[in-house]
């Protein structure tokens, strides 16, 4: 095998299965997208900007963002909880290829 060519035969070291795993998520990049263009996102808010996604499939996602580092969750402690999400400088670094990607995809996917 190519040398070359080794880095995807590592299963945990693998780039492209590192960022699949992050992103197989239709949802992922969505609400990233969202935290990018409006600072600071309340759970239910997301969830009258993507009426289609679960409130179970929605937290999961911003768990899973959250441990990754891309957003941050700020917690006030209130009558009832008040939650809010940002997307943090990591996140923020994102978004642009994020951008490029759909770009590319509006001008080739036709």
């Amino acid at each position: 095998m190519n040398e070359d060519l080794k880095k995807y035969s590592c299963v945990e070291r693998c780039p492209v299965r590192q960022v699949i795993s992050r992103f197989s998520s239709k949802w992922a990049m969505l609400v990233l997208m969202i935290l990018g263009e409006k600072e600071c996102v309340r759970f239910n808010e997301f969830t009258h900007i993507l009426p289609d996604i679960s409130a179970k499939v929605l937290s999961s996602t911003l768990k899973t963002l959250e441990s990754d580092g891309l957003v941050a969750r700020k917690v006030y402690a209130c009558v009832p909880p008040k939650v809010e999400y940002s997307i943090t400088n990591k996140g923020k670094t994102l978004v642009p290829l994020i951008c490029q990607l759909v770009e590319w995809a509006r001008e080739e996917m036709v």
